[in-house]
């Protein structure tokens, strides 16, 4: 016998229910994949020659006993390492593995596909060459120690994936003891891309960003130097409301002031209105949710989404899955929804930012990365995305808009420039040229490569 009338689910519902599905499906398929294409390329980033072999003739200059003039002349000038070798245009991206994506400490040998991935995309996006450093240590002094010893082989250091609060203490020292770019992806990356997104998605709903009221879900090293970022570009601290596993940061937490001092400074300056509980209080009647604290779907609900102010902007930024699937905010309410993820509009993920910083910061040979070069970044960003046209699905570039990249650059190496952080002065319009030759011939490398089957195609 058929269902009852009461038995029969509505055809809305059954239509939602099937959306639904579909969209779980294909939001889940990189996950499905990537065992089996990982292990059919057995990595993702080789070492190969940039300079000819025609002969093994050539060796005599490219080893012994040619080698030993340029070695004789770094000796004399060390700065001619940046013009003998690789050095000017080499990214160490270093990890302990204590945060691996969403997936917390799996340590610094499961953390490797993602500094091999990290490597491939500074390549591609922006032509710079890096190398992952996974140290087997979660001891500050290791890493630091670490760090500085192998210092002389790199133009700068990507510090990625290292837990909080010793993210802030690791990334201190490195910068105040090495004299070449080192930033925290994880914090200056993440903020920029998200202040770049921010900037944008207030233009659309028409909202003045000193104004606006904005809850942060999740205070590790990717909210805490966002708070930074975009207080530096407009935010009033005293509108933000910051919460971490134990509820909303206020004065009463002493527990904040020994071992939290970023957690310490919010919870005295920010939350004007005094608010107490946990994320659901801390979202409540919020013109914006930035989000960065534990993989989803569930963290954010679409209740939470349904009590945020009219035109609400919702950043769900964790991976691999975010806090609130996109359609679901979208459903509860939200005007413009951003994520982490490429295959979702909207992808405020720092892949966007540290290519091109780096390039911009190599260029010039930067002796550090500044919170002002990371401002420049992300108004060149928001900038490009505003001149292609601005809609609810796009705030920000994606990925496949390469010629952002060089232009981003640009943008840092002339901050750094101002700022009398560089060690070479170039024209706006030369570090232009120079950004994007470097990047056309990374990618027409990987063309070649794949063209002639020397990468071999993706297996189905």
């Amino acid at each position: 016998m058929g269902a009852t009338t009461s038995q029969r689910k509505p055809v809305a519902e059954l239509t939602l229910a099937k959306d639904e599905d579909e969209r779980s499906k294909k939001a889940n398929e990189p996950t499905r994949l990537a065992n089996m294409r990982h292990s059919f390329f057995g990595g993702k980033i080789e070492t190969v020659a940039k300079c000819p072999v025609r002969n093994v003739d050539d060796f005599a200059i490219w080893y012994t006993p040619g080698v030993a003039e340029p070695c004789k002349a770094i000796a004399k000038d060390p700065s001619l390492a940046y013009e003998y070798t690789n050095k000017w245009n080499t990214v160490a991206v270093v990890t302990d593995g204590t945060r691996v994506l969403g997936l917390g400490d799996i340590g610094p040998l499961a953390g490797l596909p993602v500094m091999e991935g990290k490597a491939m995309l500074f390549k591609y996006l922006g032509g710079v060459d890096a190398v992952p450093i996974c140290i087997g240590s979660k001891d500050i002094d290791d890493i630091v120690r670490t760090v500085k010893l192998i210092s002389p082989s790199f133009g700068g250091i990507n510090l990625e994936d290292i837990s909080s609060p010793k993210c802030f203490a690791v990334l201190d020292r490195v910068r105040k003891e090495l004299e070449i770019p080192v930033w925290h992806d994880d914090q200056q990356g993440t903020a920029t891309i998200v202040l770049a997104g921010l900037i944008n998605a207030l233009r659309l709903v028409g909202k003045r960003i000193d104004e606006v009221h904005v809850a942060m879900i999740g205070a590790g090293a990717a909210n805490i130097a966002i708070s930074r970022l975009i207080i530096a570009a407009g935010i009033d601290i005293r509108r933000i409301v910051m919460t971490d596993s134990h509820g909303i940061l206020t004065p009463t937490r002493k527990e904040l002031e020994l071992d939290y001092h970023e957690k310490w400074h919010l919870a005295l300056r920010s939350n004007l209105e005094g608010r107490e509980g946990g994320d659901r209080e801390a979202i409540e009647g919020a013109d914006v949710v930035i989000a960065a604290s534990r993989p989803g779907p569930g963290v954010i609900t679409k209740d939470m989404v349904r009590s945020m102010a009219h035109d609400a902007i919702v950043f769900a930024t964790a991976n691999p899955v975010p806090e609130i699937w996109p359609w679901e905010a979208v459903e509860a309410g939200a005007r413009v929804v951003a994520t982490g993820r490429s295959d979702f509009p909207n992808q405020v993920n720092n892949s966007l930012v540290f290519p091109a910083v780096f390039r911009g910061a190599l260029d010039v040979r930067a002796s550090r990365i500044t919170d002002e070069m990371c401002l420049a970044a992300a108004n060149e960003l928001s900038r490009s995305a505003e001149e292609k046209g601005l809609s609810n699905d796009r705030i920000v570039p994606s990925m496949a808009d390469w010629e952002v990249f060089p232009r981003e650059a640009t943008a840092v190496g002339m901050k750094a420039i101002e700022q009398g952080l560089a060690r070479r002065k170039l024209t706006r319009q030369e570090l232009y040229d120079r950004a994007m030759s470097i990047i056309v011939h990374a990618r027409r490398e990987m063309g070649t490569l794949m063209n002639s089957g020397l990468i071999e195609p993706m297996p189905e």
